[in-house]
């Protein structure tokens, strides 16, 4: 199992709020076990180090409980993956830069039926 896309930005901003706050991987796992987090304390270790992923709504979970911690501190916060750019559930942001593709395509719900489920089969 690989990582999602959002996953190593996600991890990587949540170490930098930490960091910059110094709070510790246990004090970020007990309160992020208290609001219901279900990854052991081990995993997350691995997760902060990028040796483990874990789902969305866990790092979400680690995200809200590193913001609790912080309580307002001046300094970076821990995102949600919603925050993230490069989203996956739109593709607004997803393809792989300028560039890519043919160019032709028309805006997104323009209504000109070319991204009806199957178009992308059609060997063209």
């Amino acid at each position: 199992m690989g990582f999602e896309r959002k996953e190593p930005e996600q991890r990587r901003r949540l170490l930098e709020a930490l960091s910059a706050a110094r709070i510790s991987t246990g004090t970020l796992w007990l309160q992020y076990f208290s609001i219901g987090g279900s990854v052991g304390e081990y995993e997350v270790e691995a997760y902060l180090q990028g040796m483990l992923s874990v789902p969305e709504l866990e790092r979400d979970l680690l995200a809200m409980a590193a913001n609790e911690l912080l309580n307002n501190q001046p300094g970076p916060h821990a995102p949600y993956a919603d925050e993230l750019p490069n989203s996956d559930s739109n593709g607004s942001e997803s393809g792989s830069g300028p560039g890519s593709g043919t160019g032709s395509d028309p805006a997104p719900g323009t209504g000109s039926g070319r991204d009806a489920p199957g178009d992308e089969a059609d060997p063209h």
